[in-house]
């Protein structure tokens, strides 16, 4: 079953892609493997699938020392709380979600960690967090100045009605993304689209797109593919 959904999610990112003038092998699938147990992720590993993204760092740690294989690329999607850092950096290939300069400060004391990106609140939601898009090049020029590797931006937009909703969102990210490459031309990945709204975030841009219920639906009780979570 998982085989079958992903091969689905697969095809629907080709076609967006197509549809795009893009290479859908220029789009990384991140599986949302957050509160799936192991047997899924495995089933999902044995369909292909690499890179898969959890939200906290308990759980990630629990899916990194268990029996899972050792290849698996993690990433880490949800808001970090700094004192879970240790936990959570030297595991991860990518943090989706550096979301304040104390974070950053953190981040870049330990002795592994890996690549960032930097989280944007494109609608200003004063819910979500991530950085104002005002304030995002001094941003990135800050935390380069930690030595941190900066490889680009994650949104998390507003909820769509529609899939299309999502558009203008994803297109201000793209546009974001292309000043910040002037000034750090590394920073190239745009994670952005979930299960509802992924061909449009691939029609915009997206180099990742991260879904959880279209892979290992159905859901459980009150699980989505949000990210955000309290710090």
């Amino acid at each position: 079953m998982v085989a079958r959904r992903l091969d689905e999610v697969r095809a629907r990112i080709a076609e967006a892609a197509a549809r795009a003038g893009r290479d859908s092998a220029d789009v990384t699938l991140l599986a949302v493997s957050k509160g799936r147990d192991d047997d899924e992720v495995l089933a999902a590993y044995r369909a292909g699938q690499r890179d898969f993204g959890e939200n906290r760092a308990a759980g990630l740690t629990e899916r990194f020392h268990s029996d899972l294989p050792d290849d698996i690329r993690w990433h880490f999607v949800g808001t970090l709380q700094r004192r879970k850092v240790g936990l959570v950096a030297p595991v991860v290939v990518l943090l989706h979600s550096l979301d304040r300069l104390a974070l950053a400060r953190s981040w870049s004391t330990q002795e592994v960690a890996s690549p960032v990106l930097l989280q944007v609140n494109v609608a200003r939601e004063p819910q979500k967090h991530g950085f104002d898009p005002d304030e995002l090049l001094d941003v990135a020029d800050r935390v380069s100045d930690l030595g941190i590797s900066l490889e680009g931006l994650m949104t998390i937009p507003p909820r769509p009605e529609q899939p299309e909703d999502s558009r203008r969102w994803f297109e201000m990210l793209t546009a974001l993304g292309e000043r910040l490459q002037q000034r750090h031309p590394g920073a190239v990945q745009l994670s952005m689209g979930m299960t509802d709204d992924l061909e449009v975030a691939v029609e915009a841009g997206a180099t990742i797109v991260r879904v959880g219920r279209a892979i290992f639906e159905p859901a459980p009780a009150g699980d989505t593919d949000r990210a955000d979570v309290p710090r």
